[in-house]
């Protein structure tokens, strides 16, 4: 009875085929981002590159004008104000968020943690990580609040403390501006890295840390010598998407200051932005974009190949 039945499934199998492996069915559920990725950045992107070789208003037919764009870029002194800004905003959200970010995991994770339990961990670590998913919207305006030159909340509390004298119009002022929206991008910024760096302390080996306690190195040493080198993977992925995000920076600089006073703040994702659309040289602000976009893949690169070195020097 056993043979007839086993028989009779392997004609069965040999009349319909070859059953269908489950690798054979992976491409399709890979389709759907394929087509997404293509549709959503690869030809947009494309058409961006085509019009950036063009001289055109946004109505009528584009004249081709070749690279007379981009010379004109290279030249474009106000091009480049907005990327020495947005090297400072590299600093604001990036530097300045990763090594504040480690400092406090570690201080989390080693001090808060064994001290006052994972729920107050669990509390403080949300309360970082809130500015994340507040929309930039909100954060700018209630930022544009408080730092208002008038009736604002931190000139009033600066007023309230007998510190008149330091009151400034944050915002309006060409000399302080930059610097009041990289306090902001700190701000918003900062949860990123606490959450990423406190995953990757989850996977240090705790026995290296006791080991190195007991040999009698301090807090600061372990960190350094233990914490550090453990996670720099961590590190690598957090300053390449901190940096991708500060090239990009637009929300905040749009909400707060519109590039001002006096294009102080203007960065150049803001200044393709007013280029193309306020005064509709479309070529041109194609051009912008397409440049700040090469840096970023470029930028991208390189993170991935110190991400792909420091794994393979962490497993060997």
């Amino acid at each position: 009875m056993t043979v007839t039945v086993e028989r009779g499934v392997t004609s069965r199998q040999t009349h319909a085929g070859h059953p269908r492996r489950p690798r054979d069915s992976y491409a399709l559920f890979l389709l759907p981002g394929v087509l997404a990725f293509l549709v959503v950045i690869i030809v947009p992107f494309l058409m961006n590159t085509g019009v950036s070789f063009t001289d055109w208003q946004g109505v009528g037919s584009p004249e081709w004008s070749g690279l007379a764009n981009y010379r004109e870029l290279m030249d474009d002194s106000e091009f480049w104000a907005s990327f020495r800004h947005s090297l400072f905003m590299v600093v604001a959200m990036a530097a300045v968020p990763t090594a504040v970010g480690l400092v406090l995991a570690a201080a989390l994770f080693d001090y808060i943690g064994k001290h006052f339990g994972s729920r107050t961990v669990a509390v403080l670590r949300a309360c970082f990580y809130l500015p994340q998913v507040l929309p930039i919207a909100v954060a700018g305006i209630v930022w544009s609040w408080i730092l208002a030159p008038d009736n604002g909340s931190l000139n009033e509390l600066l007023k309230a403390i007998g510190l008149s004298s330091w009151q400034q119009d944050w915002l309006g002022d060409p000399d302080l501006a930059l610097y009041s929206v990289m306090g902001v991008m700190v701000w918003v910024q900062l949860g990123f890295p606490l959450v990423v760096f406190m995953a990757g302390l989850q996977r240090v080996d705790p026995q290296l840390h006791e080991a190195a306690e007991l040999d009698g190195a301090g807090w600061w040493r372990r960190f350094w010598h233990i914490t550090l080198p453990q996670i720099r993977p961590e590190i690598y992925v957090v300053l390449t998407w901190c940096t991708i995000a500060a090239l990009k920076v637009f929300g905040a600089v749009y909400v707060l200051t519109k590039g001002g006073p006096g294009g102080a703040t203007n960065v150049p994702s803001y200044f393709s932005f007013t280029t193309f659309f306020e005064k509709t040289q479309v070529g041109y602000g194609a051009a912008i974009s397409t440049v700040l976009t090469v840096i970023i893949l470029l930028l991208s690169l390189i993170g991935l190949k110190l991400q792909t070195r420091a794994e393979e020097r962490e497993g060997s």
